[in-house]
């Protein structure tokens, strides 16, 4: 490239000399009058501090110096830049240039690499790239380029970018690639061609990624353990030929099926196709490369910025590649782009396929050296240290670090609200606290791609009181899930939008290991109501209750109307080892409405049956449960071991009686679970209309509750201070309040007042040191007693009493010293506080009505 550079030069200082031979010479004198005239007609206009770039103003005075000057350094790479940009012209030029230097918001021409500045902030959602690409596609405003088809001429800053929220393509790729470098990929923005679409950010061709199917690996069929002494399967008699014929025809049905599918997916993609773009392949575009090697990533792949999605290397989407850099170097893309991106080489150490700018810059790369090659390399280290320093290397970013507040973080999107359209849908995000309902994410689904014909509606909250989590309506049916933690462990509830009342169709889900119940779920209509429980002490799983119709009376109205009459009530339970299964209720039916009570019992393995047993109520039995006539004819028995000897009419008139109470037990039951029914309803009525939002109490911008609660509190904290200070002041105040707290103070009072003054003074000084001193008398007579103990008792002792001994001894020891110099100390200072109270009672105004 050399060469051609000087090539260049020559051929341009020949067409100059050729100029100057054909051209006549000029009146030199001549000349300079002309341009004297025209410098003094020419008007000079001082530049602003201002500048407007793109229709944007930027106060100069905000930027740091780096913005507004190159160091020596960043001009030698632009050097070096325009000479690799003149070379690429000179063997490309039928492609369109390089993204190279574009000026920033001071309108100073910066290296494209340097613009990137590599960030880690503090948010843990930042550190994958799944949400630095959701929080750059969600925070920041898609601008389309001025020209599709030409590069823009300038190149915001990322702090610039994050501040005013909108930018082109390139913004959003070069904010990207700061947050992923920072976070430890191997990451580059990608300067090339994409279809319409993708250009101009229109998804509304696109299936929304909340209603993609997330797809779940096929789990591993089980293996089947081979027994050594297992039964041989029986013999399979079918016609084999018959087998194979249903399953030719199984799949032949199948592929024809699939073949329609694939028909019918082709016929509505031909419908949906967009109109043919006039500038297919030659809209310019900007996104990120993402390379694998680094954070466990598999395989290169594309990170499309405005969307925040993941593409495969092989996509359609993206139509070709000019050039790729990150903040290390720059590289232009050498291969043949007729296929897209598809068989792309993305090996940046190649240079065959990929010419980069500057030698001395760091590439990551993951070759090995070949040894037998590299051994000469070796020899002479010093040579090579200095050949490496003449290479030029990046210079330092220079843009001024990233950071972002944790309100802005929170806002998410501009305004803190962003509607994106996609096929037959249209989703809906706001930020947190927003709304005062707490929602942050609406799905709208449609049945058709005008979106007229309303489908589902999903909608997810946050930071509900509630717990309220997600909300799905469709077709009139409403499902809303909570979190834990929500009074009476609700977990998800489904119920009809036209019939929200107590006694109509519904499921409720619980979170069953949060009850006492074991309450799983509870399905009801207006005729019929089953509850399913998990782990429960009595086997208990599942109940169904039957209501009947309410009987109409002429009674006065009540508040909650006559509750439904019960007409059947069916218990199903588990096996329980411990007991025989002829004894162990299977299934238990209370037939209130014919006052009945049937029993099924446990099977047995060698059974083929069951027993069973039915009993017959008498008329107003729960009343008469201590005196009820009893007759054979009352119980029906089904005994399958004929062998066993029948009940006893007393356990069968005991078992009767135990009956009739748990009858009422389940009864009440039953309208316990009515009743939390209403309640969960009121309570949901009640929160839907307060819509109260949990604020943490580590969110000071937003607690308004905490922030009033500690100004009262730091209020009345100083306020206390204050009252402290001077009752401690005021040592008089104790005295004055006896004597009523008069304005004037008699010569008498006054020396009453400071004779008791003097004489509390005192008495607190030897109370204090007698109290000190008996602290030492007690610490000095236990020592002396434990001591005289361990004489006494020194030879039977054990070694872990002797440790105990001694440990108790240093302690004391150590006590009794601390006591010790704590009454030296107070012997010595008493004192001096006695005659500094009385220095300050001389000097009291109080005190001056007489000459004390």
């Amino acid at each position: 490239m050399d060469k051609i550079e000087e090539e260049e030069v020559r051929e341009d200082e020949e067409a100059e000399e050729e100029e100057n031979q054909d051209g006549e010479p000029e009146d030199l004198e001549a000349n300079v009058g002309d341009l004297k005239k025209q410098l003094e007609e020419t008007q000079i206009i001082v530049p602003q501090n201002d500048t407007a770039i793109q229709g944007t103003k930027f106060d100069m005075s905000e930027f740091p110096d780096s913005y507004k000057e190159n160091s020596q350094k960043e001009k030698s790479v632009l050097e070096n830049a325009e000479n690799y940009r003149r070379q690429y012209v000179h063997l490309f030029r039928d492609r369109k240039p390089l993204f190279l230097n574009p000026l920033n918001e001071c309108g100073i021409e910066k290296f494209v690499c340097t613009t990137i500045r590599p960030t880690l902030l503090k948010f843990k959602e930042l550190y994958h790239w799944q949400g630095c690409a959701e929080f750059v596609s969600d925070y920041i405003t898609m601008t389309p380029l001025e020209k599709p088809t030409d590069l823009p001429e300038v190149l915001f800053s990322p702090t610039t970018i994050l501040k005013q929220q909108k930018g082109n393509c390139f913004d959003f790729s070069n904010l990207l690639c700061s947050f992923l470098l920072g976070a430890g990929y191997d990451a580059y923005v990608v300067s090339g061609y994409a279809i319409k679409e993708v250009c101009l950010n229109d998804e509304s061709r696109e299936i929304c990624p909340l209603l993609k199917p997330k797809e779940e690996p096929e789990p591993d069929p089980p293996k089947k353990e081979q027994k050594k002494y297992a039964v041989r399967p029986p013999r399979d008699l079918r016609s084999k030929f018959l087998i194979k014929m249903e399953e030719r025809r199984k799949k032949e049905e199948k592929e024809e099926r699939e073949k329609l599918r694939k028909e019918e997916e082709e016929r509505i993609l031909e419908v949906e196709k967009p109109p043919p773009d006039p500038l297919y392949g030659l809209r310019i575009h900007s996104w990120v490369l993402v390379r694998s090697g680094k954070r466990e990533v598999p395989e290169d792949f594309f990170i499309e910025p405005f969307t925040g999605v993941a593409y495969p290397q092989t996509s359609g989407k993206f139509l070709g590649i000019e050039c790729v850099w990150n903040n290390w170097n720059y590289w232009a893309n050498m291969q043949d782009c007729a296929n897209a991106c598809r068989d792309l080489s993305f090996n940046l150490s190649d240079t065959v396929s990929w010419e980069l700018m500057l030698i001395g810059s760091k590439e990551p790369s993951l070759q090995i050296p070949d040894l037998d090659d590299d051994i000469d390399d070796f020899e002479d280290e010093d040579d090579e240290k200095k050949e490496e320093e003449k290479h030029l290397d990046m210079p330092a970013s220079w843009v001024k670090s990233i950071e972002i507040s944790e309100k802005d973080y929170d806002s998410r999107c501009p305004l803190g609200k962003k509607t994106i359209l996609y096929k037959k849908a249209k989703l809906e995000k706001y930020a947190p606290y927003l709304l005062k309902e707490g929602l942050v994410l609406r799905l709208s689904v449609y049945n058709d791609n005008e979106m007229n014909n309303l489908k589902r509606v999903m909608e997810t909250f946050s930071n509900r009181e509630d717990k309220l989590k997600k909300r799905t309506e469709e077709s009139g049916v409403i499902t809303e899930n909570f979190t834990e933690g929500r009074q009476r462990s609700l977990c998800e509830h489904t119920y009809h939008a036209k019939t929200p009342n107590p006694e109509s169709e519904r499921t409720m889900i619980f979170y069953h290991t949060a009850r006492v119940d074991g309450l799983y779920k509870r399905e009801e209509t207006s005729k019929e109501m089953k509850e399913y429980f998990e782990n429960r002490q009595d086997f208990l799983y599942f109940r169904h209750v039957i209501f009947g119709k309410r009987v109409k009376k002429l009674a006065p109205a009540q508040a909650e109307g006559t509750p439904r009459p019960i007409l059947r009530i069916s218990e199903h339970f588990h096996r329980n080892e411990t007991i025989d299964a002829n004894a162990d209720v299977a299934d238990r039916t209370f037939i209130v409405a014919e006052d009945k009570i049937q029993l099924t019992y446990h099977r047995k393995h060698e059974n083929v049956t069951a027993s069973t047993r039915e009993f017959f109520k008498p008329p107003n039995a729960q009343e008469k449960i201590g005196n009820l006539q009893w007759t054979p004819d009352m119980s029906i028995t089904f005994q399958v071991d004929s062998h066993a000897a029948p009940s006893k009419h007393l356990s069968v008139y005991d078992q009767l009686v135990v009956l009739i109470q748990i009858e009422q037990k389940c009864i009440q039951s039953v309208r316990a679970s009515e009743e939390e029914v209403r309640e969960i309803l009121m309570d949901r009525q009640r929160e839907e209309m307060m819509h109260e939002l949990s604020i943490s109490v580590y969110d000071t911008e937003r607690n308004e509750k905490a922030k009033r609660k500690k100004k009262e509190m730091e209020i009345q904290a100083q306020e206390e201070k204050l009252r402290r200070q001077e009752m401690e002041m005021d040592y008089l105040a104790p005295f004055l309040a006896q004597i009523g707290n008069p304005e004037k103070i008699s010569p008498k009072q006054a020396i009453q007042l400071k004779e008791d003054c003097m004489a509390d003074l005192k008495q607190r000084l030897i109370d204090k040191a007698n109290l000190i001193q008996l602290r030492f008398e007690k610490e000095t007579s236990e020592l002396h007693r434990r001591q005289q103990e361990y004489q006494q008792k020194q030879v039977s002792m054990t070694k872990e009493d002797e440790e105990e001994y001694y440990n108790y001894c240093s302690e004391a020891m150590f006590r009794i010293h601390i006591l010790e110099l704590r009454l030296n100390r107070h012997k010595q200072m008493a004192p001096n506080r006695y005659m500094a109270l009385e220095q300050k009672l001389r000097q009291d105004p109080r005190l001056a009505v007489v000459n004390i």
